[in-house]
């Protein structure tokens, strides 16, 4: 049973996991599309690197957006597992529920994301984009429960 002071952080935990989905929302759109991240990175970078091999400077702008994909996934599991933790409170350490709703729910998002994409002529939806969200949120999950079996495994032999 939820106690009367329990609902403040309850709801300060979703909110954050929502934010963070209607930031996922918003990057999901035309303004964040490569053409428009890459040129406004490029501009931001030219004044310091002159010569930047625009060859080199796209597999940068590439594989600095794969990195992005994964970090914002993950911090949209680990968000979620906080949420869930919050809502389904079972332990003080890790319950195997709050990791696959976080996960499934990651999931989700990462195929709505990127289905909605595939209706954007300057964004692409990708399975393989869906594969590296699921993947943080997977990495995530695991090392939640490594950090927090770990963290309660000492906390009961001391």
């Amino acid at each position: 049973m939820l106690k009367a002071n329990a609902h403040p952080d309850l709801l300060k935990k979703w909110i954050a996991a929502l934010l963070w989905i209607g930031v996922i929302c918003i990057e999901s759109t035309d303004l964040m599309s490569s053409s428009n991240t890459g040129s406004f990175l490029y501009s931001l970078l030219a004044p310091f690197w002159p010569h930047i091999d625009p060859v080199k400077f796209g597999e940068f702008h590439a594989v600095l957006r794969k990195i992005g994909h994964f970090v914002g996934y993950a911090i949209l599991s680990f968000l979620l597992f906080r949420a869930w933790r919050a809502t389904l409170k079972r332990s003080a350490g890790w319950a195997l529920v709050w990791a696959v709703v976080s996960f499934f729910m990651t999931a989700l998002v990462a195929s709505l994301d990127e289905w909605h994409q595939t209706f954007l002529p300057s964004r692409t939806g990708t399975y393989q984009d869906i594969l590296l969200d699921t993947f943080a949120a997977l990495c995530v999950q695991v090392a939640l429960f490594l950090f927090l079996r770990s963290r309660h495994t000492r906390a009961s032999t001391a």
